[in-house]
């Protein structure tokens, strides 16, 4: 950590002295506009090292410019942004060129870019003692670190002595921030807010929903966190954050990686004599896992700071707008985005959401020997008079119920995009309770029997597969979705038989 201060305090004279180049160190504020994955399933999990939505980020920056050419650096900039995306406004003559600085500073990369100058060599030995001298670097950091001092050519550390480089200032074109740079002309000196607006890949977000079943059943209280990604290095303090629902237009692009690169010391005959070089620390490295999902906010509480939900009350939630076929959800006050993590906040409270449950299977009729769950399914429409009525993007959603006070989890299903006036159909898996079974009892002839060992009522659909044949029911069958479909009510602790004949096409 000491070398690379040194040498980052030795660059700034340089800046200062030369009168060449402006550099913008960090925006004074950001906004970020995150659009999902287009691709993204309901079920799928976040993994920050491959995130594929997007973000549109807006930074407003103070500053000065000489008269006459000069170069203007904004470092901090996303690793991922898509350089010809880039527009720069606010200033008075506009723009000569712009240019993505690839390379990062690095072990690997400051000794490469460092080949044929002079640095300073500090040697410590195995009894301590330590010796400086000037050095000259004849190869790079793949492979051995060739040096030449004045007692002649050596590989660094291949001596059994610790070695640190030191350089006086950090070479042309490597920057420890990811850069955009631009070549501007001003008539005359300036100071101006100028604007900086671009595209950056390794975004994504996604709805993570929580329903509380009420003891009879038939609402339910809905809840989603909007949950924000970003995989890129950069983090966006104190940022104007919104995200989009939709799939707009856009084209793919290839994004040229930041390039970092470490030391590998490599001495001969065989080996190395001692560790590698400190340095290596300070190579970029990966990004932390994904975090899990935050759990269910709960009821009541006295931090006015989280987020609390008793009846329709919440203490922070994104506000949802229409953008032509889209909705944006912003956040209701400024947030860190931080790099390689995730952020959330609520984005949805709606309490009394009438339900149906309904527990499903779907049924060849002449399966003899069928004896399965059912799976539990929650039946609403997105309408006003249902307690919805309003846009309800992807995400995975979990169902609790509450049993002797406490709350236990249901389920968990995933529920797809669904606009305004919709039918919701969100299974959460088998529920042992309810299970249906099919025998053949004679020749063409089944019983399909259904029980429940549940203490209340519950409703049961049994969807036929097979519709080429005929079946003669004991009762009248409806139709979904042009299938042959039973439904019937069973009672607590109960069973309910459909008895039919079934004869196959020839």
């Amino acid at each position: 950590m000491r070398s690379i201060l040194v040498l980052m305090i030795g660059l700034m004279p340089a800046i200062a002295v030369g009168q060449t180049i402006s550099t913008s160190a960090r925006p004074d504020a950001v906004a970020v506009t995150v659009y999902r994955d287009p691709d993204r399933s309901s079920d799928r999990t976040f993994d920050l090292s491959w995130l594929n939505g997007y973000a549109l980020i807006s930074e407003t920056r103070r500053v000065r410019l000489l008269a006459g050419e000069s170069e203007l650096r904004f470092e901090g900039v996303a690793g991922g942004m898509i350089p010809q995306s880039a527009i720069v406004s606010g200033l008075p003559q506009g723009i000569v060129e712009r240019n993505r600085d690839a390379y990062l500073l690095s072990p690997g990369s400051l000794l490469d870019r460092s080949l044929g100058k002079r640095v300073h060599l500090r040697r410590t030995d195995a009894a301590g003692k330590v010796s400086e001298q000037e050095a000259v670097i004849r190869s790079g950091a793949d492979g051995a670190v060739v040096l030449q001092t004045a007692a002649g050519i050596e590989a660094l550390r291949c001596s059994g002595e610790k070695g640190t480089l030191i350089y006086a200032e950090v070479p042309a074109g490597l920057s420890a921030k990811p850069t955009l740079s631009v070549r501007v002309r001003s008539a005359q000196p300036i100071e101006a807010n100028v604007t900086l607006s671009y595209l950056a890949t390794g975004f994504d977000w996604q709805a993570n929903y929580v329903a509380q079943l009420s003891p009879a059943g038939d609402r339910i209280d809905l809840f989603a966190w909007l949950t924000l990604a970003n995989g890129d290095e950069t983090g966006f303090d104190n940022a104007l954050t919104q995200a989009v629902a939709g799939k707009p237009n856009r084209e793919a692009v290839e994004v040229q990686e930041p390039v970092t690169q470490p030391i590998t010391l490599k001495c001969w005959p065989q080996g190395t004599t001692t560790d590698d070089l400190d340095v290596e620390q300070f190579v970029a490295s990966e990004a932390p896992p994904p975090l899990p999902p935050m759990a269910a906010p709960e009821r009541g509480g006295d931090d006015s700071e989280s987020i609390v939900v008793t009846g329709a009350r919440v203490a922070l939630k994104a506000r949802q707008e229409n953008l032509g076929d889209l909705k944006l959800y912003k956040m209701p006050e400024r947030v860190s985005v931080a790099a390689n993590s995730q952020k959330q906040v609520a984005m949805i409270v709606q309490d009394g959401v009438k339900v149906t449950t309904a527990f499903r299977q779907r049924v060849a009729p002449d399966n003899d020997g069928f004896d399965e769950p059912a799976t539990r399914t929650l039946v609403t429409r997105n309408r006003t008079a249902e307690g919805l009525g309003l846009p309800l993007p992807s995400g995975g959603i979990a169902l609790f119920a509450t049993f002797a006070g406490r709350p236990i989890l249901l389920g968990e299903g995933n529920l797809d995009d669904l606009a305004i006036g919709e039918d919701v159909e969100i299974s959460f898996g088998k529920a042992p309770g309810v299970s249906g079974r099919l025998i053949e009892v004679s020749d063409g002839r089944y019983a399909l029997t259904v029980t429940n060992d549940g203490p209340t009522p519950i409703l049961y659909e049994a969807e036929f597969k097979d519709d080429e044949g005929r079946i003669n029911a004991s009762v009248r069958l409806g139709k979904r979705d042009g299938r042959r479909l039973w439904t019937v009510t069973v009672p607590a602790n109960g069973r309910r038989t459909l008895t039919y004949r079934y004869r196959p096409d020839a």
